[in-house]
Protein backbone atom coordinates (compact mmCIF):
# COMPACT_ATOMS: atom_id res chain seq x y z
CA UNK A 1 0.00 0.00 0.00
CA UNK A 2 1.77 3.33 -0.69
CA UNK A 3 1.50 6.76 1.23
CA UNK A 4 -1.54 8.60 0.78
CA UNK A 5 -0.48 11.57 -1.44
CA UNK A 6 -1.82 15.20 -0.10
CA UNK A 7 -4.19 17.37 -1.87
CA UNK A 8 -3.74 20.91 -1.63
CA UNK A 9 -6.19 24.01 -1.97
CA UNK A 10 -7.15 25.66 -5.13
CA UNK A 11 -8.93 22.81 -6.79
CA UNK A 12 -12.28 22.63 -8.59
CA UNK A 13 -14.35 19.94 -7.36
CA UNK A 14 -13.70 17.71 -10.47
CA UNK A 15 -9.87 18.13 -10.01
CA UNK A 16 -10.30 17.13 -6.61
CA UNK A 17 -12.21 14.04 -7.51
CA UNK A 18 -9.83 13.50 -10.50
CA UNK A 19 -6.95 12.89 -7.85
CA UNK A 20 -9.36 10.76 -5.38
CA UNK A 21 -9.73 8.45 -8.09
CA UNK A 22 -5.94 8.35 -8.67
CA UNK A 23 -5.37 7.77 -5.41
CA UNK A 24 -7.37 5.02 -5.13
CA UNK A 25 -5.67 3.39 -8.21
CA UNK A 26 -1.78 3.31 -5.75
CA UNK A 27 -1.83 -0.42 -5.58
CA UNK A 28 -2.90 -1.05 -9.51
CA UNK A 29 0.03 1.47 -9.96
CA UNK A 30 2.72 -0.04 -8.27
CA UNK A 31 1.23 -3.99 -9.62
CA UNK A 32 1.49 -2.25 -13.38
CA UNK A 33 4.86 -1.21 -12.74
CA UNK A 34 5.88 -4.93 -11.20
CA UNK A 35 4.51 -5.88 -14.47
CA UNK A 36 6.40 -3.95 -16.88
CA UNK A 37 9.99 -3.40 -14.60
CA UNK A 38 10.00 -7.10 -15.30
CA UNK A 39 9.27 -6.93 -19.50
CA UNK A 40 12.90 -6.32 -20.13
CA UNK A 41 13.06 -3.77 -22.98
CA UNK A 42 16.49 -3.31 -23.14
CA UNK A 43 19.03 -4.49 -25.57
CA UNK A 44 16.21 -3.73 -28.53
CA UNK A 45 14.50 -6.96 -27.13
CA UNK A 46 11.87 -6.92 -29.91
CA UNK A 47 9.59 -9.69 -28.26
CA UNK A 48 9.36 -7.51 -25.10
CA UNK A 49 9.30 -4.54 -26.67
CA UNK A 50 6.19 -5.24 -28.83
CA UNK A 51 4.55 -6.96 -25.42
CA UNK A 52 4.75 -3.31 -23.26
CA UNK A 53 3.48 -1.61 -26.44
CA UNK A 54 0.72 -4.10 -27.12
CA UNK A 55 -0.16 -3.85 -23.36
CA UNK A 56 -0.41 0.06 -23.32
CA UNK A 57 -2.39 0.14 -27.01
CA UNK A 58 -5.17 -2.33 -25.55
CA UNK A 59 -5.63 0.58 -22.41
CA UNK A 60 -5.43 3.44 -25.17
CA UNK A 61 -7.72 1.60 -27.10
CA UNK A 62 -10.41 0.96 -24.85
CA UNK A 63 -10.14 4.72 -24.28
CA UNK A 64 -11.13 5.33 -27.85
CA UNK A 65 -7.88 5.84 -29.27
CA UNK A 66 -7.11 5.13 -33.22
CA UNK A 67 -3.99 3.35 -33.60
CA UNK A 68 -0.86 3.78 -36.20
CA UNK A 69 2.05 2.15 -35.87
CA UNK A 70 4.81 3.93 -37.90
CA UNK A 71 7.61 2.51 -39.73
CA UNK A 72 11.17 3.36 -38.28
CA UNK A 73 13.92 4.63 -40.45
CA UNK A 74 17.15 2.80 -40.18
CA UNK A 75 20.30 4.56 -38.66
CA UNK A 76 23.19 5.91 -40.44
CA UNK A 77 25.60 3.13 -40.90
CA UNK A 78 28.84 4.89 -39.10
CA UNK A 79 27.06 4.56 -35.57
CA UNK A 80 27.20 2.01 -33.20
CA UNK A 81 24.77 -0.32 -34.07
CA UNK A 82 23.63 1.06 -36.85
CA UNK A 83 23.60 -0.35 -40.17
CA UNK A 84 22.47 -4.43 -38.93
CA UNK A 85 19.34 -3.07 -37.83
CA UNK A 86 17.53 -6.43 -38.73
CA UNK A 87 14.27 -6.01 -36.89
CA UNK A 88 13.60 -1.72 -36.37
CA UNK A 89 10.72 -1.32 -34.35
CA UNK A 90 7.85 0.87 -34.99
CA UNK A 91 6.82 3.85 -33.38
CA UNK A 92 3.52 3.66 -31.86
CA UNK A 93 0.45 6.72 -32.20
CA UNK A 94 -2.85 6.91 -30.06
CA UNK A 95 -4.81 9.61 -30.89
CA UNK A 96 -8.30 10.34 -29.59
CA UNK A 97 -10.03 13.39 -29.82
CA UNK A 98 -12.98 14.54 -27.83
CA UNK A 99 -14.40 17.58 -26.52
CA UNK A 100 -15.06 21.11 -28.11
CA UNK A 101 -13.21 21.83 -31.00
CA UNK A 102 -10.52 24.56 -31.19
CA UNK A 103 -9.09 22.51 -27.85
CA UNK A 104 -5.36 22.33 -27.42
CA UNK A 105 -3.97 18.87 -28.78
CA UNK A 106 -1.48 17.49 -26.09
CA UNK A 107 1.28 14.83 -27.60
CA UNK A 108 2.44 13.05 -24.73
CA UNK A 109 5.64 11.30 -25.24
CA UNK A 110 6.86 8.21 -23.82
CA UNK A 111 10.06 5.70 -25.07
CA UNK A 112 9.60 1.69 -24.17
CA UNK A 113 13.10 1.12 -24.41
CA UNK A 114 15.54 1.15 -21.35
CA UNK A 115 19.84 0.64 -21.63
CA UNK A 116 19.75 -2.82 -19.50
CA UNK A 117 20.87 -6.13 -20.63
CA UNK A 118 17.72 -8.22 -21.32
CA UNK A 119 20.10 -11.64 -20.73
CA UNK A 120 21.20 -9.82 -17.43
CA UNK A 121 20.61 -10.54 -13.84
CA UNK A 122 18.77 -7.24 -12.99
CA UNK A 123 15.21 -8.00 -13.71
CA UNK A 124 12.76 -7.57 -11.45
CA UNK A 125 11.09 -4.51 -9.15
CA UNK A 126 12.32 -5.03 -5.57
CA UNK A 127 11.06 -3.12 -2.97
CA UNK A 128 12.50 -1.72 0.27
CA UNK A 129 11.40 -2.78 3.90
CA UNK A 130 9.88 0.37 4.44
CA UNK A 131 8.22 0.39 1.32
CA UNK A 132 8.98 3.93 0.31
CA UNK A 133 11.55 3.35 -2.67
CA UNK A 134 11.92 0.29 -4.97
CA UNK A 135 15.04 -0.39 -7.34
CA UNK A 136 14.62 -2.18 -10.75
CA UNK A 137 15.70 -2.05 -14.41
CA UNK A 138 14.08 0.97 -15.85
CA UNK A 139 11.62 1.55 -13.03
CA UNK A 140 12.16 5.17 -13.31
CA UNK A 141 13.58 5.96 -16.75
CA UNK A 142 10.76 5.36 -17.86
CA UNK A 143 8.26 2.65 -17.09
CA UNK A 144 6.97 4.46 -13.69
CA UNK A 145 6.13 7.64 -16.31
CA UNK A 146 4.53 5.10 -18.88
CA UNK A 147 2.70 3.35 -16.17
CA UNK A 148 1.04 7.11 -14.67
CA UNK A 149 0.38 8.67 -18.24
CA UNK A 150 -2.00 5.40 -18.93
CA UNK A 151 -3.17 5.78 -15.36
CA UNK A 152 -3.82 9.13 -15.59
CA UNK A 153 -6.23 9.53 -18.99
CA UNK A 154 -7.64 6.48 -17.53
CA UNK A 155 -8.74 8.70 -14.57
CA UNK A 156 -9.98 11.41 -16.74
CA UNK A 157 -12.14 8.97 -18.61
CA UNK A 158 -13.80 7.76 -15.64
CA UNK A 159 -14.48 11.22 -13.76
CA UNK A 160 -15.84 12.36 -17.85
CA UNK A 161 -13.11 14.67 -18.64
CA UNK A 162 -12.80 15.29 -22.25
CA UNK A 163 -9.18 16.02 -24.12
CA UNK A 164 -7.88 15.64 -26.82
CA UNK A 165 -4.19 13.59 -26.59
CA UNK A 166 -2.16 11.39 -28.93
CA UNK A 167 -0.08 9.12 -27.09
CA UNK A 168 3.22 7.99 -29.03
CA UNK A 169 5.25 5.37 -27.87
CA UNK A 170 8.94 5.20 -29.29
CA UNK A 171 11.43 1.80 -28.55
CA UNK A 172 14.53 3.58 -29.45
CA UNK A 173 15.51 6.58 -27.03
CA UNK A 174 17.93 5.04 -25.57
CA UNK A 175 19.76 5.04 -28.60
CA UNK A 176 19.24 8.52 -30.38
CA UNK A 177 15.45 7.87 -31.53
CA UNK A 178 17.30 7.38 -34.85
CA UNK A 179 14.17 5.15 -36.03
CA UNK A 180 11.53 7.30 -34.62
CA UNK A 181 12.84 10.88 -34.84
CA UNK A 182 10.56 10.94 -38.28
CA UNK A 183 7.69 10.01 -36.53
CA UNK A 184 8.53 12.40 -33.69
CA UNK A 185 9.01 15.64 -35.64
CA UNK A 186 5.53 14.90 -37.99
CA UNK A 187 3.62 14.50 -34.64
CA UNK A 188 5.32 17.78 -33.06
CA UNK A 189 3.89 19.60 -35.99
CA UNK A 190 0.14 18.17 -35.57
CA UNK A 191 -0.20 19.62 -31.62
CA UNK A 192 0.17 22.36 -29.89
CA UNK A 193 1.33 21.18 -26.28
CA UNK A 194 4.39 18.31 -25.64
CA UNK A 195 4.29 16.83 -22.70
CA UNK A 196 7.04 13.77 -22.12
CA UNK A 197 7.28 10.99 -19.41
CA UNK A 198 11.15 11.36 -18.86
CA UNK A 199 11.43 11.41 -14.81
CA UNK A 200 12.43 14.14 -12.46
CA UNK A 201 15.50 15.46 -11.64
CA UNK A 202 16.38 13.83 -8.26
CA UNK A 203 14.69 16.77 -6.25
CA UNK A 204 12.05 16.81 -8.45
CA UNK A 205 12.93 19.35 -10.58
CA UNK A 206 10.72 20.16 -13.62
CA UNK A 207 14.02 20.64 -16.83
CA UNK A 208 12.97 23.57 -18.48
CA UNK A 209 16.04 23.94 -20.64
CA UNK A 210 18.39 21.07 -21.85
CA UNK A 211 21.39 21.06 -23.72
CA UNK A 212 21.67 19.51 -27.45
CA UNK A 213 23.76 16.52 -28.24
CA UNK A 214 25.27 14.61 -31.47
CA UNK A 215 27.32 11.69 -32.56
CA UNK A 216 30.55 11.78 -34.49
CA UNK A 217 32.60 9.13 -35.46
CA UNK A 218 36.64 9.59 -36.87
CA UNK A 219 38.08 7.13 -39.03
CA UNK A 220 41.75 6.75 -40.06
CA UNK A 221 43.38 5.26 -42.88
CA UNK A 222 47.21 4.81 -43.43
CA UNK A 223 49.67 1.70 -44.86
CA UNK A 224 50.66 -1.05 -43.46
CA UNK A 225 54.08 -2.17 -42.85
CA UNK A 226 55.88 -5.30 -41.06
CA UNK A 227 57.48 -3.34 -37.77
CA UNK A 228 60.78 -4.86 -37.61
CA UNK A 229 61.70 -4.97 -41.93
CA UNK A 230 59.85 -1.95 -43.25
CA UNK A 231 58.49 0.17 -39.92
CA UNK A 232 59.74 3.61 -42.13
CA UNK A 233 56.96 2.09 -44.84
CA UNK A 234 54.06 1.66 -42.82
CA UNK A 235 51.99 5.01 -41.93
CA UNK A 236 50.13 4.34 -38.60
CA UNK A 237 46.02 4.99 -38.57
CA UNK A 238 46.67 4.76 -35.02
CA UNK A 239 49.20 7.59 -34.25
CA UNK A 240 46.93 9.60 -36.47
CA UNK A 241 44.10 9.04 -34.79
CA UNK A 242 45.43 9.95 -31.65
CA UNK A 243 46.48 13.23 -32.84
CA UNK A 244 42.96 13.78 -33.95
CA UNK A 245 41.71 13.06 -30.54
CA UNK A 246 44.48 15.10 -28.67
CA UNK A 247 43.28 17.86 -31.46
CA UNK A 248 38.93 17.10 -30.04
CA UNK A 249 40.13 17.28 -26.52
CA UNK A 250 41.44 20.72 -27.09
CA UNK A 251 37.98 21.89 -28.44
CA UNK A 252 35.85 21.11 -25.70
CA UNK A 253 35.50 24.14 -23.18
CA UNK A 254 32.43 25.34 -20.00
CA UNK A 255 30.07 25.70 -23.25
CA UNK A 256 31.22 22.82 -25.31
CA UNK A 257 31.08 19.31 -23.86
CA UNK A 258 33.21 16.32 -26.11
CA UNK A 259 33.73 13.16 -25.01
CA UNK A 260 35.35 9.93 -27.05
CA UNK A 261 35.01 6.08 -27.05
CA UNK A 262 35.21 3.77 -27.64
CA UNK A 263 38.48 4.00 -29.70
CA UNK A 264 39.59 0.70 -31.92
CA UNK A 265 43.23 0.58 -33.96
CA UNK A 266 45.27 -2.41 -35.06
CA UNK A 267 45.36 -5.80 -34.62
CA UNK A 268 48.23 -6.88 -33.88
CA UNK A 269 51.56 -5.20 -31.74
CA UNK A 270 54.25 -5.90 -34.84
CA UNK A 271 52.29 -4.78 -37.56
CA UNK A 272 52.05 -0.75 -38.61
CA UNK A 273 48.00 -0.42 -38.28
CA UNK A 274 46.50 0.89 -41.45
CA UNK A 275 42.77 1.46 -39.52
CA UNK A 276 41.77 2.71 -37.04
CA UNK A 277 38.22 4.54 -35.52
CA UNK A 278 36.67 6.53 -32.93
CA UNK A 279 33.05 7.15 -31.81
CA UNK A 280 32.46 10.43 -29.36
CA UNK A 281 29.29 12.42 -28.15
CA UNK A 282 29.23 16.36 -27.81
CA UNK A 283 26.58 18.53 -26.16
CA UNK A 284 25.98 22.24 -26.78
CA UNK A 285 23.97 25.24 -25.46
CA UNK A 286 23.13 26.85 -28.32
CA UNK A 287 22.41 26.08 -32.27
CA UNK A 288 25.79 28.60 -32.64
CA UNK A 289 27.83 25.82 -30.44
CA UNK A 290 27.13 23.37 -32.10
CA UNK A 291 27.94 25.07 -35.66
CA UNK A 292 31.05 25.79 -34.04
CA UNK A 293 31.48 21.62 -32.94
CA UNK A 294 30.68 20.73 -36.22
CA UNK A 295 33.21 23.18 -37.93
CA UNK A 296 36.09 21.92 -35.90
CA UNK A 297 35.32 18.21 -36.14
CA UNK A 298 34.97 19.02 -40.45
CA UNK A 299 38.65 20.84 -40.62
CA UNK A 300 40.01 17.73 -39.63
CA UNK A 301 38.82 15.59 -43.03
CA UNK A 302 41.52 15.76 -45.15
CA UNK A 303 41.64 13.82 -49.32
CA UNK A 304 41.00 10.24 -49.38
CA UNK A 305 43.59 9.56 -50.77
CA UNK A 306 46.05 11.49 -48.24
CA UNK A 307 47.97 9.58 -46.14
CA UNK A 308 47.29 9.14 -43.74
CA UNK A 309 43.52 9.63 -44.22
CA UNK A 310 40.97 11.76 -41.67
CA UNK A 311 37.15 10.90 -42.46
CA UNK A 312 34.60 12.61 -40.02
CA UNK A 313 30.84 11.34 -39.97
CA UNK A 314 28.75 13.56 -37.58
CA UNK A 315 24.76 13.51 -36.80
CA UNK A 316 23.49 16.28 -34.38
CA UNK A 317 20.30 14.92 -34.21
CA UNK A 318 18.92 16.24 -30.86
CA UNK A 319 19.31 20.44 -30.83
CA UNK A 320 19.53 22.09 -28.03
CA UNK A 321 16.16 23.23 -25.83
CA UNK A 322 16.17 26.29 -24.73
CA UNK A 323 13.82 28.10 -22.62
CA UNK A 324 11.13 29.57 -24.59
CA UNK A 325 8.13 31.57 -24.34
CA UNK A 326 5.71 28.85 -24.90
CA UNK A 327 7.62 26.19 -22.81
CA UNK A 328 8.22 28.77 -19.92
CA UNK A 329 4.37 29.21 -19.98
CA UNK A 330 3.72 24.93 -20.02
CA UNK A 331 6.09 24.74 -17.21
CA UNK A 332 4.19 27.54 -15.06
CA UNK A 333 1.12 26.00 -15.61
CA UNK A 334 2.51 22.69 -14.29
CA UNK A 335 4.29 23.96 -11.71
CA UNK A 336 0.12 26.31 -10.43
CA UNK A 337 -1.22 22.32 -10.75
CA UNK A 338 1.38 20.86 -8.51
CA UNK A 339 0.69 23.43 -6.00
CA UNK A 340 -2.52 22.88 -6.34
CA UNK A 341 -2.15 19.36 -5.12
CA UNK A 342 0.28 20.26 -2.37
CA UNK A 343 3.28 19.47 -4.38
CA UNK A 344 6.35 21.44 -4.92
CA UNK A 345 8.06 21.90 -8.61
CA UNK A 346 11.28 23.37 -9.02
CA UNK A 347 12.61 24.32 -12.31
CA UNK A 348 16.19 23.50 -13.47
CA UNK A 349 18.08 22.45 -16.71
CA UNK A 350 20.12 19.77 -17.16
CA UNK A 351 22.95 18.46 -19.74
CA UNK A 352 20.67 15.37 -20.66
CA UNK A 353 18.78 14.97 -23.70
CA UNK A 354 15.86 13.54 -24.79
CA UNK A 355 13.28 13.43 -26.99
CA UNK A 356 11.91 16.68 -25.55
CA UNK A 357 14.68 18.14 -27.61
CA UNK A 358 12.94 16.84 -30.95
CA UNK A 359 9.90 18.02 -30.31
CA UNK A 360 10.47 21.55 -29.17
CA UNK A 361 12.64 21.68 -32.36
CA UNK A 362 9.92 20.85 -34.57
CA UNK A 363 8.52 23.71 -33.00
CA UNK A 364 5.85 22.09 -30.15
CA UNK A 365 6.35 23.46 -26.67
CA UNK A 366 7.65 20.86 -24.59
CA UNK A 367 8.38 19.60 -21.03
CA UNK A 368 9.32 16.63 -20.73
CA UNK A 369 10.17 15.67 -17.01
CA UNK A 370 7.06 15.39 -16.00
CA UNK A 371 7.66 11.03 -15.42
CA UNK A 372 8.14 9.81 -11.40
CA UNK A 373 10.99 10.71 -8.98
CA UNK A 374 14.61 8.77 -8.59
CA UNK A 375 17.41 8.00 -9.48
CA UNK A 376 20.29 5.72 -10.52
CA UNK A 377 19.31 6.08 -14.40
CA UNK A 378 21.02 3.99 -16.28
CA UNK A 379 22.80 1.94 -13.51
CA UNK A 380 21.95 -1.37 -11.71
CA UNK A 381 20.94 1.16 -8.64
CA UNK A 382 18.47 2.73 -10.57
CA UNK A 383 15.60 3.91 -7.75
CA UNK A 384 11.95 5.08 -8.24
CA UNK A 385 9.90 7.23 -5.26
CA UNK A 386 7.08 4.99 -4.72
CA UNK A 387 4.58 7.35 -3.60
CA UNK A 388 5.21 9.42 -6.81
CA UNK A 389 3.76 6.80 -8.53
CA UNK A 390 0.62 8.61 -7.01
CA UNK A 391 2.06 12.00 -6.32
CA UNK A 392 3.21 12.44 -10.74
CA UNK A 393 0.04 10.42 -11.82
CA UNK A 394 -2.79 13.25 -10.26
CA UNK A 395 -0.11 15.77 -11.50
CA UNK A 396 -0.03 14.80 -15.09
CA UNK A 397 -4.25 14.60 -15.04
CA UNK A 398 -4.39 17.71 -13.36
CA UNK A 399 -2.40 19.06 -15.58
CA UNK A 400 -3.97 17.57 -19.08
CA UNK A 401 -7.36 18.96 -17.27
CA UNK A 402 -6.69 22.44 -16.72
CA UNK A 403 -4.45 22.54 -20.20
CA UNK A 404 -7.66 21.41 -22.37
CA UNK A 405 -9.72 24.22 -20.37
CA UNK A 406 -7.31 26.76 -20.67
CA UNK A 407 -4.39 25.93 -22.69
CA UNK A 408 -1.13 27.92 -21.97
CA UNK A 409 -2.31 30.79 -22.16
CA UNK A 410 -0.97 33.61 -19.50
Amino acid sequence: MLPRAGIGTHMTNEETKLAKVIQGRADALLEDLKLHVGLPTGGCNTEALSETRQRLVERLVALGARIELIPGDPKPNWLLGGGDDVDIPPTAICSRTRGREGQPRILIAGHLDTVHDPEGDFRALSISDDGTTAVGPGCVDMKGGLVIAVAALEALDEVGLDASWTFLMNSDEETGSYHSERALSEQAQRHDIGLALEPALPGGELVVERMGSGQFYIETRGRSAHVGRAFSDGVSAVTALAKCLVHIGEMADMGRIINVGPIQGGSVTNAVPDLACAWGNTRYPTPQAADEIAAMLDEMITESDALPAVRVERSFNRPAKPLIEGTQRLADAARDAAESLGQKLPFAKTGGVCDGNILQSAGLPTIDTLGVRGGGLHTKDEWIELPSLVERCQLLAVLIHRLTQRGIRT
